[in-house]
């Protein structure tokens, strides 16, 4: 059975990478969809975003990556899929996506969303947390993928001075400086 998993992976996060992984032991193949949303302004492309969960997602054989605009459903529907893969992190979480699911049932019967609980380690964690943290001189290291990480760097460091590079299993990365009057996360 093929179960897509949507988001727009902005960037993705060892949470994405979590339920990914435990996806592709349930259904014979996962695919990640991200979804191109014109009333979002995204820190990464389209094409980034495919390439860093291609580079993080390369150990999985029935992981496909792909991208996609409109309703999730009909993507579904041209993909054969009979699942949507969803993560919760929360009861807030929770509620968005129950009524997610109740809306696209309405939209096709055929496809069923299936909700895998965040593992404990990663139930806090979302693109938005890692962005803002990268923003103000965070380490991000041990939320997203080391490539992933040096991406989201090299993203905010054209307004702010780098110091303190952290060395990773693969590469060097480094986290910006925070003045002491911003907020750090």
């Amino acid at each position: 059975m093929i179960a897509i998993y949507p988001g727009s992976f902005d960037p993705i996060t060892l949470g994405h990478l979590d339920i990914i992984e435990r996806g592709s032991q349930l259904f014979s193949q996962v695919i990640v969809a991200v979804l191109r949303n014109p009333n979002k302004t995204p820190l990464f492309s389209v094409q980034q975003r495919l390439e860093q969960i291609r580079q993080s997602t390369t150990h999985l054989d029935n992981v496909e990556i792909d991208a996609f605009e409109g309703l999730t459903v009909e993507y579904a529907t041209r993909s054969k899929a009979k699942v949507l893969l969803r993560g919760l992190r929360a009861i807030s979480d929770f509620e968005v996506e129950l009524q997610m699911a109740h809306t696209n049932k309405t939209l096709s019967t055929e496809i069923e969303t299936v909700f895998l609980a965040t593992s404990n380690e990663y139930s806090f964690l979302s693109s938005s947390v890692v962005k803002e943290i990268a923003r103000f001189g965070g380490s991000i290291n041990h939320l997203v993928p080391p490539h992933v990480a040096l991406d989201t760097y090299k993203c905010f460091t054209h307004n702010q001075t780098v110091s303190n590079p952290i060395k990773t299993d693969t590469t060097e990365v480094t986290p910006l400086n925070s003045s002491p009057n911003k907020r750090e996360m």
